[in-house]
């Protein structure tokens, strides 16, 4: 069986759609897609199973042909000492200047990918939820962020019972 893990993995067996918005999140408006694509780096995460033992997670994002989002995460093993990726797709739920899109990385299931957090003027760093508050993730362009942001993360995570304690800061090779 193929190893699926992904910044955006946020389906769970069995359920065939799972894009909702947990109640105490609410999408980002005036969300510009040309603005988001690109390399983005993984800084910190709540465990799960997909990326489990992974650093220098990246995600990748660039238009498909058919409108939707092409995604490219990847990540090094360690205990494997490989790099995994999993390719998926990605489409809005609803309007595209709303940071909500559906993500999948296999066949017709589908997980919400929301961005509740995201710096308008530059787009620099992105704060993820899945569906619920066992999915969450702090994107950056750069593979390192400065304390403030990080502080800001976890209080604002915190603040919408996200279990901030529980967060693994991924190692990223300096640039």
């Amino acid at each position: 069986m193929k190893l699926v893990y992904s910044v955006f993995i946020i389906t769970l067996l069995g359920v065939s759609s799972c894009v909702g918005i947990p109640s105490n999140i609410t999408p980002v408006n005036n969300f510009e897609l040309n603005r988001y694509l690109g390399t983005w780096y993984e800084i910190a995460r709540l465990d799960h199973s997909f990326e489990r033992g992974l650093e220098q997670v990246t995600a990748e994002y660039s238009l498909r042909e058919d409108g939707g989002v092409a995604v490219k995460n990847r990540g090094f093993d360690v205990d494997k000492k490989e790099w995994k990726e999993a390719i998926g797709k990605a489409y809005f739920v609803n309007d595209e200047d709303k940071g909500h899109l559906k993500v999948s990385f296999f066949g017709p299931f589908y997980g919400s990918y929301i961005i509740f957090e995201l710096d308008h003027e530059n787009y620099q760093y992105a704060f993820i939820s899945g569906p619920n508050s066992k999915y969450l993730w702090l994107l950056s362009r750069t593979p390192k962020v400065d304390q403030k942001l990080l502080d800001y993360f976890k209080e604002k995570a915190n603040k919408l019972d996200f279990n901030t304690d529980e967060l693994i800061f991924v190692k990223q090779i300096q640039e």
